[in-house]
């Protein structure tokens, strides 16, 4: 890899638009470098599953030419961006990591894709997930294990795995993921990325997640002001999905507008939570920034116990109607842990199902309320680094489901409300740690803002994976 190559996979995707507009540097050669570090590293840590370099050419050739003659498509006209495999692309498959979905070609784009097609992005393929993406880290029978940027030995997380191992090597400016228990922001807490889940249905999702209301899909990228323009495109209404109406609010305009005198709850545990000591030094010491930043800091709870149980009702639920028509032939050719979280939903009671959904609603008021006085919450995005590639949870770990190391993320996808992992510094064996960020019910913007200000002072953008100049070998 050329020292220029280099340069430019490292542009954020606002840089790549302001080369854009001095005509430093076009489309074709920002798509170049980032099909250069696929090719570099796409064998080591897995992230993409599926590559068609002949379309991604063709649509950074056309966006060139756009840009040549002055008439930018829209707001990221010229930029890569990677898609998780369970969108819709037009003319791609969607096997969402499983061997019991044909490659045949989507026939239409998903809404944040169509989306992205209006706004003139370059398409870089599609990024790996565990199957129908059931868990918190990325390995399926489709595609096998995604790994680590920071240490391959190690897993990305999930399950948007393969977009959140993307971004830091280079391989795509932005990428979209989904979120459904934390799998935009686990696997950017492991990267070093910032992840973004949004309110729920402020960004349309179509066809529907088997996990219900519980999906979120966002943004992955590398700084928060990329997640903000990422979200100026994909939050445009489609009438395939009941979303909110479109946002009155510019979220890159919004990001000046910093946090001075904003009442700031910090909880370190949720009152529950184990944490490894090296994360919650780091997540600690990124909080006093806060108070550099003009924040009123308080430690405190927000006062509701662990919502696994109902978590597990709900999402698990969701997976055994996702599979509710494949025989138990075709099962044998899946993730068997997948299998077994469907048969244990499958024993549910219709009133198991409705006090899990009553339970969710106590969770959302006791959240609404606690935001009367708190306009954000922080915690750690994870009580642990990341562990050994291929693995659901750790070694000798005490509890045998993905849930049980993402306490911090779940009960918001129960509550619907904006959170964001932004990269907050390092453990001594230099994996990343993630700050999470979360704001009120339709305060999309709170949270950008504040995530961008703790940026701004904290940056860890000029870092990036020791793998990334590397040869392949």
């Amino acid at each position: 890899m050329s020292p220029i190559t280099a340069e430019i996979a490292c542009l954020t995707a606002v840089e790549m638009l302001e080369h854009f507009e001095c005509g430093e540097l076009s489309p074709v050669e920002v798509t170049e470098a980032a099909l250069e570090q696929i090719e570099l590293h796409n064998k080591t840590v897995n992230a993409y599953c599926f590559l068609d370099e002949q379309t991604t050419r063709v649509e950074a050739r056309r966006a060139q030419e756009r840009r040549r003659r002055k008439g930018a498509l829209g707001l990221l006209d010229g930029v890569p961006v990677a898609i998780k495999d369970v969108f819709m692309f037009r003319g791609w498959p969607t096997r969402k990591g499983s061997k019991l979905i044909d490659e045949s070609p989507a026939p239409v784009d998903s809404p944040a894709v169509a989306s992205l097609r209006r706004h003139g992005f370059i398409p870089l393929g599609k990024t790996t997930t565990p199957e129908f993406g059931w868990k918190g880290v990325t390995d399926s029978p489709l595609c096998g294990v995604t790994r680590n940027p920071w240490d391959p030995a190690k897993g990305a997380g999930g399950s948007s795995g393969g977009s959140a191992a993307a971004v830091p090597l280079g391989m795509g400016a932005l990428a979209l993921g989904t979120d459904a228990g934390g799998s935009i922001r686990i696997p950017a807490s492991f990267c070093g990325a910032v992840g973004f889940k949004p309110t729920q249905g402020r960004v349309p999702f179509w066809p529907t997640s088997p996990f219900g209301q519980l999906a979120h899909p966002g943004p992955i990228a590398w700084s928060v002001q990329d997640a903000a323009h990422l979200m100026n495109v994909i939050c445009e209404p489609d009438a395939r999905d009941t979303t909110l109406p479109p946002p009155e609010v510019d979220f890159v305009a919004a990001l000046a507008d910093g946090i001075k005198g904003w009442q700031v709850a910090f909880s370190p545990a949720l009152g529950y939570v184990d944490v490894d000591q090296e994360v919650a030094e780091v997540v600690a010491a990124a909080v006093k920034r806060f108070e550099d930043l003009g924040a009123h800091i308080e430690e405190i709870d927000p006062g509701f116990p662990n919502p696994r149980e109902a978590f597990d009702r709900l999402f698990y639920s969701g997976a055994a109607n996702a599979l509710r028509t494949i025989s138990a032939e075709q099962r044998r050719a899946m993730d068997p842990a997948l299998i077994r979280v469907a048969e244990w939903a499958e024993q549910l009671s219709m009133l198991d199902y409705l006090a899990a959904l009553n339970e969710r609603a106590a969770l959302i008021e006791r959240m609404n309320r606690f935001h009367d006085r708190y306009a954000l919450l922080l915690t750690p995005t994870l009580p642990i680094a990341a562990f050994e590639a291929g693995l659901e949870v750790p070694p000798d770990w005490q509890d045998e489901r993905w849930p049980s190391w993402t306490p911090f993320t779940y009960p918001f996808n129960m509550t619907g409300q904006p959170a964001i992992s932004v990269p907050c510094g390092f453990t001594r064996a230099g994996l990343p740690v993630g700050l999470q960020i979360i704001g009120p019910r339709h305060r999309d913007e709170w949270v950008l803002q504040a995530a961008h200000a703790y940026q701004g002072i904290e940056p860890f953008t000029q870092r990036r994976p020791a793998l990334f100049g590397q040869p392949r070998d």
